[in-house]
């Protein structure tokens, strides 16, 4: 009795010490949309009543090669997570595609919205886009990608394609395990890739499901601390405590650890101003539109 209540003790003590540190660095992250944001829905997503919800994954390149402006988005994926399919869909969406920049009154690239207008601009544009509501953003420097990855201990990928990038060498159909360094190597290479941005981007899902896989495993436990820290630097959300909990019942978890991907596609092509776009045919966008909707359980 004495060795348990010892064992209660001490694992209350590493319970409460975790929720403390987690909700430190919730506070930390925590940055909500503006009033600009415009609300699609009639009212906030209920996680209680088990309603799916969306996610714009924003990967910035402030602090990338050293910048120090607030950059674009050159990454922009949206995260759909249904707890009643326990399904989860990432959908990448080309950085060139040629949109409306909902709120700066022009179309451009949609990730300049971002550099125009912030993650408001962005989620504007987004939801104009997709014909959706984007319940909750997330935001991280590709320069804390390294970070992030190291926290969790690295990811193991397999690799789509043979290709050099940064001083690694990354073959195809192998597993391969990535620290931080050789994770943004794989991610960012863009050149050799016979897709272009399109097989960027698939390698870019690659790694996130590599780290949401890390994170809702029981490893993270032991190693909570330096994945919090990496995420305080290198990370904006408008998730909060209460949402995070909501989350871990209800089957979002599961949805979690069950994601497939898509990719926006279009073709590319030379503007009248000489710059270059992705461009998206009604079919396509139409394709895009409807599966997210379905996903959302919209229609």
């Amino acid at each position: 009795m004495g060795l348990a209540l010892v064992f209660i003790t001490v694992v209350g003590i590493y319970v409460f010490d975790v929720y403390r540190n987690i909700d430190s660095t919730t506070n930390e992250i925590y940055e909500p949309v503006d009033e600009e944001v415009e609300q699609v829905r009639s009212s906030s997503a209920d996680l209680n009543s088990k309603e799916p919800i969306s996610i714009l994954l924003l990967g910035v390149d402030t602090g990338d090669l050293g910048r120090t402006e607030r950059g674009r988005s050159d990454t922009m994926m949206v995260v759909t997570v249904n707890p009643n399919t326990k399904k989860s869909t990432i959908t990448s969406i080309p950085r060139d595609t040629y949109t409306e920049i909902v709120g700066y009154g022009t179309s451009d690239k949609i990730n300049h919205a971002y550099a125009f207008g912030g993650n408001s601009m962005a989620i504007n544009s987004v939801q104009n886009l997709l014909d959706i509501p984007i319940d909750y953003y997330v935001t991280v420097n590709m320069a804390g990608i390294q970070e992030i990855v190291n926290a969790v201990g690295g990811v193991d990928v397999v690799s789509p394609l043979t290709f050099s990038q940064d001083g690694y060498t990354f073959y195809q159909g192998e597993v391969n395990h990535l620290d931080g360094n050789a994770a943004l190597a794989f991610a960012r290479m863009r050149y050799e890739d016979p897709e272009g941005d399109t097989g960027r981007q698939a390698r870019q899902r690659i790694i996130i499901e590599g780290v949401v896989n890390k994170v809702t495993s029981a490893s993270t436990l032991v190693n909570y601390q330096n994945i919090l820290g990496s995420l305080s630097n290198n990370v904006q959300t408008n998730f909060q405590m209460k949402d995070y909990l909501a989350l871990q019942g209800n089957d979002y978890l599961a949805a979690a650890r069950n994601i497939t991907s898509e990719q926006m596609g279009g073709s590319g092509g030379i503007g009248d101003d000489g710059i270059y776009y992705n461009w998206l045919s009604e079919d396509e966008l139409y394709r895009v539109q409807s599966l997210l909707q379905s996903e959302l359980e919209l229609d």
